[in-house]
């Protein structure tokens, strides 16, 4: 049935809108319209006193019915009482009300109403007895109180409504009673009266607001001593407790604007400044504001710096409150009140007088609770921060305040707390010794760095050391700490340069020379190549150009990096050039002294010794890049022999002649490509890769060396064409001749055909890549 019905169910063949649109709007409204109007009530017209009978009779009946059927539904209970009081029924009202506080007595609409049932009948006597039975029963609603206390004010009874506040008092209400009360007393003029009723308030509910409320009661009727008379009793009875203190912040601040509102800003300033001092900084930001604003007012420039100051000051409590190895924000701290130490020093205050001792202690209190918060952990990084806290105290009590004995207990406190066999801070035992010395305690500070180096060996400890005996001048001190610094780690090279840099500047040549043996006689050393340089570098310096040879001869063996054959090469030529300063250094040395330093010109002779010097120099330099490049030759290493050629190459264009900087051209290498098997693969898989050709390798099939002479007569046919072009446009004379020169000195003697020829296959070869 259910299929056919739903089968047979109409279809909608046209979808089309409407050509009218009816609205929401319109249709509520047409609804509206149509819809049927309630039948009107009956009004009953009663002709005569039976009637009126009758119609009590079966009202009394349908409110009994309703109030047994529902006996705890109020409303209707006042409903019944109050159609009896219309009807002059005033006792039958009375009776229902009655039977209403039956059966809920705490229910306070039903003596609202019952009350005004009386008054709207003049029945003020029984007004006043329902109004006391009722605060009696229900002393806590403040409504019947308050109805109470107006029927006895609106009828001129002052001494009874006064009556009725004093028993409403003994139940100790809220702030509004109390402030009723009072507005009573001020509305017929008993200031006094108001006054001891305040008073009573303030002891019920001592509320900072009710304070301040007194007081602006007392400042507005004109007595200013009695207002100033109830802060000091708020003050005296909040106390001098943290939390109590903080509650009354706004006690203190109305107490500095009442003093400020009568010009009296003396006062208002010690108010304001007993209370910052007595609160703790993180707690009196209100007052800090109330204070800025009041010396941005009618203050100094002090006194505005001195409001920012503690501003500045509860935001960085704040800070570190919130995270105490927060360092930074310790440091901004620190500095703050260091700042303003200055500051107060700098304004003319003794060092000894009591701002100044009270500053330094803010100062140093700071630095402790700073210095309080330890890393949590092991780690040196998260100690760095914390250990310039404690530098930064030492200093400050050296500096500043100048209490070195304080300063001591500073640096042996921050030492000791550190745990050295994990790791250590060079700068703490340096700045410590450092503070000895400058307090001519030299032993003191031997002391300290001896401990250093021997609980916690370290380079810069040693140093530290090492620079303190020599500004003392003490040589053999320096010394026995080089060798033990050297029995430490005899690895660093380092150490051992500035062990031979001391000798040296001592003019111990030969022990700077026994010390430089001795390191590169290391076995396994860090950095090798810095002593090594060092070595070479002293030597030179000395003009021992055969031990300076014999060190490269010693460090290629060692090493043959190319690095040290390019060193070994390019040191040849300072050598000349090393003469000749030594010379020009000789003849400035033969001025007078004070004269201006001339130039001085040399003879031809001079100049010709010079040119010969030089000339030997980089024909020896030319002997050490060919024997370096035939060692990477033959070790067959391409990129070494690259980085080589290219500073020979250099050289040359410097200090060698055309012929020499192309025959170094000449030995450069060509990149080419080829392809080989993926190492690892089946040998199926090839790859490409690029590889570096030189004209002098010796190839197994000659290949290569064959393809590269090709290219180079390639190329020399190709310059020999351009130049030769290039001449016939500039002389305009025969291109034959100009080719015949041009090819006469190619190597080889290779005619145009023959060099022709060559670029073809030159041509050819490197599109097929260079492939073997």
């Amino acid at each position: 049935m259910a299929s056919s019905s739903r089968s047979s169910a109409p279809r909608i063949k046209n979808r089309a809108p409407a050509p009218i649109q009816i609205s929401a709007e319109q249709i509520l409204r047409e609804a509206h319209e149509r819809q049927e109007q309630p039948l009107p009530q009956t009004k009953t017209r009663v002709e005569d006193y039976e009637e009126l009978e009758e119609y009590r009779g079966r009202k009394r009946k349908d409110f009994e019915e309703q109030i047994r059927r529902t006996r705890g539904n109020i409303t209707t209970w006042i409903r019944y009482a109050v159609w009896e009081a219309s009807q002059g029924e005033l006792p039958r009202s009375r009776s229902v009300f009655e039977r209403a506080l039956d059966v809920d007595p705490s229910n306070t609409n039903i003596w609202v109403r019952y009350t005004e049932t009386e008054l709207k009948n003049r029945n003020i006597q029984h007004a006043r007895n329902l109004y006391d039975r009722a605060v009696s029963i229900l002393p806590r609603v403040d409504a019947l109180w308050y109805k109470y206390v107006q029927l006895e004010e609106l009828l001129g009874n002052v001494d009874g409504a006064r009556q009725v506040f004093e028993r409403w008092m003994s139940w100790q209400p809220d702030e509004k009673a109390w402030a009723a009360y009072v507005g009573l007393e001020v509305r017929y003029k008993e200031m006094e009266r108001a006054s001891a009723v305040w008073e009573r308030s303030v002891t019920c509910h001592p509320d900072p607001r009710q304070w301040i409320k007194w007081s602006k009661f007392e400042e507005d009727r004109g007595a200013y001593d009695e207002a100033r008379r109830v802060f000091t009793m708020a003050l005296e009875f909040f106390g001098e407790d943290e939390d109590r203190m903080e509650k009354a912040q706004t006690v203190y601040t109305a107490f500095a604007k009442m003093e400020t509102r009568l010009k009296e800003y003396d006062r208002a300033r010690v108010i304001y400044k007993y209370a910052l001092e007595k609160l703790p900084r993180s707690k009196s930001a209100g007052i800090y504001s109330s204070y800025t604003r009041f010396e941005k007012q009618f203050g100094s420039r002090e006194g505005v710096e001195d409001t920012v100051l503690g501003k500045r000051r509860i935001q960085y409590e704040e800070d570190v409150a919130a995270s105490g190895s927060n360092y930074d924000a310790w440091f901004d701290y620190t500095r703050l009140e260091e700042d303003a130490y200055h500051a107060l020093l700098s304004s003319g205050v003794a060092v000894d007088s009591k701002e100044a001792t009270q500053a330094k202690a803010r100062v140093r209190d700071v630095y402790e609770r700073a210095v309080s918060n330890i890393p949590p952990s092991k780690e040196k990084r998260h100690w760095r921060r914390y250990i310039f806290l404690w530098l930064s105290y030492a200093l400050f009590e050296e500096l500043d305040a100048q209490d070195f004995d304080r300063c001591r207990q500073v640096y042996k406190a921050a030492l000791e707390l550190v745990p050295h066999r994990s790791f250590t801070f060079a700068k703490l035992w340096l700045q410590y010794a450092n503070f000895e010395v400058r307090r001519l305690d030299l032993t003191a500070a031997r002391k300290a760095l001896g401990a250093s180096i021997g609980m916690c060996p370290k380079e810069r400890l040693f140093r530290g050391y090492v620079d303190l005996e020599l500004s003392l001048k003490e040589f053999d001190r320096a010394r026995t700490i080089y060798e033990r610094s050297l029995d430490w780690d005899p690895t660093n090279p380092r150490l051992w340069v500035r062990f031979a840099e001391l000798e040296r500047d001592l003019f111990d040549e030969e022990r700077a020379r026994a010390i430089f043996e001795l390191g590169t006689q290391q076995g396994a050393m860090e950095m090798p190549e810095v002593l090594w340089k060092a070595f070479i570098d002293f030597e030179f310096a000395e003009r021992q150009w055969e031990r300076v040879d014999g060190l490269y001869e010693r460090l290629v063996a060692k090493t043959g990096h190319v690095k040290v054959w390019v060193s070994w090469a390019l040191s040849k030529m300072q050598r000349a050039i090393a003469a000749e300063e030594d010379e020009d250094e000789g003849d400035d040395d033969d001025d007078e002294e004070g004269a201006e330093k001339a130039h001085t010109e040399l003879t031809p002779e001079q100049q010709a010794a010079r040119q010969e010097r030089r000339a030997a120099c980089a024909a020896a330099a030319r002997e050490v890049f060919l024997r370096g490049y035939k060692e990477l030759q033959s070790r067959k290493l391409k990129e070494e022999r690259v980085v080589l050629l290219e500073s020979w190459k250099t050289f040359e264009a410097q200090h060698g002649s055309t012929e020499e900087h192309q025959s170094v051209q000449a030995r450069m290498p060509r990149v080419v490509k080829k392809r080989r098997a993926v190492p690892g693969g089946d040998g199926t898989e090839m790859e490409e890769y690029y590889d570096l050709l030189f004209p002098d390798d010796d190839d197994d099939e000659g290949r290569a060396k064959q393809s590269f002479k090709l290219l180079a007569m390639a190329h020399a046919w190709r310059q020999q064409q351009q130049q030769q072009q290039a001449q016939a446009e500039e002389t305009k004379g025969s291109p034959a001749a100009a080719a015949e020169e041009i090819a006469g000195a190619v190597d080889g003697g290779a005619s145009d055909g023959e060099l022709q020829e060559s670029a073809v296959m030159a041509e050819d070869m490197e599109q097929d890549g260079g492939e073997e």
